[in-house]
């Protein structure tokens, strides 16, 4: 699982997904990408059983970068317990996703490949995706 090394502060406040993401909206490193079409926080779980998926079908071929860290904690409190006496214990790690964020990358596979690994993952994570390729992201990045 990802988890960050060390943290500062373990129980951080819930923050805001505004808008779109500021960077990382074109695919940089590999040949193909899975783009997120909406904001939402990914699991570290998600994250996993999503590179399991790809990299199963692509049979260990090719290249796959992982472009989202889950660095943010969240909090809650055990079931029954009233409300009040502060905040929850560190529960689990997400990574907060804006949308137009690639998140994957996938390189060194066929086209066919690539996509329906890039589907596969895309059925792991709870949001709405759209897999870009290269070439494409010269033209589709300003159309907004």
């Amino acid at each position: 699982m990802l988890v960050p090394k060390r943290v500062k502060h373990r129980r951080e406040f819930r923050g805001k997904m505004r808008g779109a993401a500021k960077g990382g909206k074109e695919v940089s490193f590999g040949e193909y990408g899975l783009q997120a079409q909406e904001s939402s926080w990914i699991s570290n779980r998600q994250i996993e059983a999503a590179r399991i998926a790809m990299t199963r079908y692509m049979k260990r071929g090719g290249k796959v970068w992982i472009r989202i860290f889950p660095q943010k904690s969240y909090t809650s409190k055990g079931v029954g317990v009233r409300m009040g006496n502060g905040k929850g214990a560190p529960e689990g790690w997400v990574a907060v996703v804006k949308r137009e964020k690639v998140m994957f990358e996938v390189a060194g596979v066929p086209e066919e490949v690539a996509r329906e690994a890039l589907r596969l993952a895309s059925n792991k994570l709870p949001i709405r995706t759209k897999i870009l390729k290269r070439e494409e992201v010269g033209g589709e990045s300003n159309e907004g």
